[in-house]
C-alpha cells in the first residue's frame, strides 16, 4: 500500500498531538538511543529529538515517500527503510516509540512482545494506535464498498483491518515482561472544516486500502458518494465545522 506524505501532514497537528500525549507519558529522563517506529514524514521524530537532543535517533518507516519527507525535514537524523513486521534494532534501545503504526500490522501483539526483548532494561515501548473502526468514518467506508458499481473490487478481498484488541489482552501478552504497563484510551474531537474535511483526513490513512483496489475512473464517484454519508452522519455545528470523534489507544511498557 503506497502512503503519500504530502496528503498526510495535511492535518499534521492534529495527527501529531497523538504523538505529543504519548511521549509525555514516556518515564525516561534521558536516553542513549530512540528509535521512532513508523515515523512517517518525521512529525513524530521531530518530537523525540527535542526531549532526547543527546540520543541517537533513528527513524524506521516502510513508505519511501514518507521517507523522502522526514529525511527532507530532519537532514541530521539517520532514517531507515524497514518492514516492522519483521525489523529489530541491532543492539537493545532505550526507547522504542511507535505513534499510528501497530494497527496496519498483522498480528501485532507478537510483534510488540518481541520488541520488548529489543529494549534494555528500564527502557520503554511506546505505543498509540487509532482504535476507530466503529466510528462512522470507517463503517462508512465498507458500506459503500459492498455497493454497486463498486462492490465487484471487494469480492474476493479482506479490506476492513481487524479491531484492536481490549486492554486486557495488552496486560496479558505484555505484563511477564513489563516492571510497569499502562493501557488507556483517549478520545479526540477534532473540529475541522467541513464533511469534505473528513474525507480529507481519511484519504491520508484509513480510506487508501478502499481507494486502491477502484478503477481509477470510479474513484471520483466513490469519493462522491462517500462523501454525500459522511455529510449526513457529521451534521455541522452553529459554526458551520464538523465534529470528528477519533479514539485512539495508548500503550507504555517499562521493561523488567
Amino acid at each position: 500500500m503506497a502512503w503519500s506524505a504530502s496528503q498526510y501532514v495535511k492535518f499534521e497537528d492534529e495527527r501529531t498531538r497523538p504523538a505529543r500525549d504519548l511521549l509525555a507519558q514516556v518515564p525516561l529522563a534521558e536516553a542513549r538511543s530512540v528509535v521512532d517506529l513508523g515515523c512517517g514524514p518525521g512529525n513524530s521524530t521531530e518530537l523525540l529529538a527535542e526531549r532526547f537532543p543527546s540520543a541517537a535517533i533513528v527513524g524506521v518507516d516502510s513508505a519511501p515517500d514518507m521517507l523522502v519527507a522526514a529525511r527532507k525535514r530532519l537532514p541530521a537524523l539517520t532514517f531507515a527503510e524497514a518492514d516492522i513486521a519483521n525489523w529489530a534494532p541491532a543492539e537493545p534501545v532505550d526507547l522504542l516509540f511507535a505513534n499510528a503504526l501497530f494497527q496496519w500490522i498483522p498480528d501485532h501483539l507478537a510483534v510488540l512482545v518481541r520488541l520488548m526483548d529489543s529494549l534494555r532494561p528500564g527502557g520503554v515501548l511506546a505505543v498509540q494506535m487509532p482504535d476507530n473502526l466503529g466510528e462512522p468514518t470507517h463503517m462508512l467506508m465498507e458500506e459503500v464498498a459492498h455497493s454497486s458499481p463498486w462492490a465487484g473490487a471487494f469480492a474476493d478481498r479482506t479490506i476492513r483491518r481487524p479491531m484492536l484488541p481490549s486492554p486486557s489482552v495488552y496486560f496479558e501478552a505484555l505484563g511477564d515482561k513489563s516492571s510497569r504497563l499502562d493501557v488507556w484510551h483517549t478520545i479526540y474531537n477534532h473540529p475541522l472544516a467541513d464533511a469534505a474535511a473528513i474525507v480529507e483526513w481519511v484519504k491520508g490513512t484509513g480510506l487508501r486500502p478502499y481507494l486502491e483496489p477502484i478503477e481509477p475512473d470510479l474513484r471520483e464517484a466513490f469519493l462522491e458518494a462517500y462523501l454525500e454519508r459522511v455529510a449526513a452522519c457529521y451534521p455541522p455545528m452553529s459554526d458551520g465545522r464538523v465534529l470528528l470523534r477519533f479514539p485512539r489507544l495508548f500503550l507504555i511498557a517499562v521493561k523488567r
